[in-house]
């Protein structure tokens, strides 16, 4: 196939009917996210709810964390409407939208017991909404597909969460924040309304007959099909982004013991920040489907290394805004470009007949390097300072890339133990 062949093709998938509709997902994905973190931060706050409490709520995003422990549930059992994936689709946002309305009828200066009740309602319905998406995206794709469906999907994602997040805070001018919540939740009636127009994937084979299936099946067929590397893999899955995470997780603070502001870094962070990351997104699934899943982890994890080197300048030269600049811009798209690849080669990694409860898994151990690894950073900047911390950062891209050529050697087209997709599905109905 020429160069150019493979550029038209790779497009081309953009263009497909079905990366609308991941889009519109992704959206409603993302829609629910700041709704119980920097929205109700900011209704709690302009309650004169204390700091402490206020620090207390981010539990409520705990099932996030935590979904792979029902995700068997959406695996086992078949809604009588909509087909296997479209059906918890729709269950799910049907009971996100009445949650999120339902926080209208909350006061947090009066009654906060509820109010968590009802948040951690949202975020448990968000997580299982997520569970379905997930595993409807990974069943309706082809594997040249992968890329450009992790994609459009992240895209529609992050623009659900600009903004509904910019929106909740115009409108919070204007009127109480209930209001503000009924008003948001009418928004899930995109993901609704595509529910019903998504064509369902098909499945070929048999779902689990069996709850406890549900549960030890996947685990079994991912060992089977992976073989001896299967630790591996699941260690490749942990430190693939770890160099981006670590780096990230310090990023603030050093910018602003640097000598920036913060009214700086917020800006250049929420302003071309954002649009580097969805730049790396984009960018990064038309890679994956011009090169191959395979290669790309290759090209984008030293990317993504090598991205440090731009804080680890800014560390030697002290305040300078446009070296500033240029290193958020940097290192956000490379967090875009694994991001992408990484959500790719999880979904490579689904047998469909488990993907909920196996997406669910993997990914958990993705949000590892993020949630738990990066906690001794800040030890490392005491030890180290901050030129010796970014070096390394650099440095922790080294392992995945040794571990490459045993999970995804750079002359084959899908990683070692990949599932069979096929895309294939049915046109979308009622029932």
């Amino acid at each position: 196939m020429s160069e150019t062949t493979q550029n038209t093709s790779a497009f081309r998938i953009f263009g497909q009917p079905k990366m609308a509709i991941l889009l519109l997902f992704g959206f409603s994905s993302g829609l629910p996210f700041y709704l119980t973190s920097k929205t109700l931060q900011a209704w709690m706050t302009t309650a004169h709810v204390d700091l402490a409490t206020i620090g207390f709520f981010s539990l409520v995003t705990l099932p996030y964390s935590l979904k792979f422990v029902w995700a068997p549930v959406m695996d086992r059992y078949i809604p009588p409407f909509l087909g296997r994936r479209r059906g918890w689709v729709l269950i799910t946002q049907i009971l996100l939208l009445l949650s999120i309305a339902a926080m209208a009828l909350h006061d947090p200066a009066r009654g906060l017991q509820m109010l968590a009740i009802n948040a951690i309602a949202i975020t448990f319905f968000s997580a299982s909404q997520d569970i379905s998406l997930d595993a409807y995206r990974t069943d309706v794709l082809q594997d040249r597909e992968m890329g450009a469906g992790a994609a459009v999907f992240v895209l529609g994602y992050r623009i659900a969460m600009i903004s509904t997040g910019a929106l909740a805070f115009f409108l919070a001018d204007r009127i109480q924040w209930p209001a503000v919540y009924a008003v948001l939740s009418t928004l899930l009636v995109v993901g609704i309304a595509t529910t019903f127009i998504a064509p369902e994937p098909v499945l070929s084979d048999a779902p689990p007959k069996t709850l406890f299936e549900a549960v030890v099946l996947p685990f079994a067929d991912f060992f089977q099909r992976v073989g001896p590397r299967a630790v591996l893999v699941l260690l490749f899955i942990v430190v693939y982004k770890y160099s981006d995470s670590l780096a990230g997780s310090m990023t603030t603070p050093f910018l602003l013991q640097a000598g920036f502001s913060q009214s700086e870094v917020g800006a250049v962070f929420l302003g071309v920040g954002v649009i580097a990351t969805i730049a790396g997104v984009v960018v990064g699934g038309a890679m994956i489907g011009k090169v191959g899943i395979n290669r790309a982890l290759w090209i984008f994890v030293v990317f993504q290394g090598l991205s440090n080197l731009t804080y680890y300048g800014l560390s030697l030269s002290g305040k300078n805004h446009a070296f500033m600049v240029a290193a958020i811009i940097t290192e956000n798209f490379g967090l875009g470009l694994v991001s992408a690849v990484m959500t790719a080669y999880i979904m490579e990694m689904c047998n469909k007949r488990f993907t909920a409860t196996q997406f669910a898994l993997l990914s958990s151990l993705m949000a590892a390097s993020r949630d738990i690894l990066v906690a001794p950073a800040g030890k490392l900047v005491e030890s180290t300072g901050w030129p010796g911390f970014f070096l390394i950062t650099v440095a922790m891209a080294i392992p995945p890339l040794v571990l490459l050529p045993f999970i995804a050697p750079w002359s084959r087209d899908v990683p070692i133990g990949a599932a069979p997709h096929t895309g294939e599905t049915v046109p979308a109905k009622v029932a």
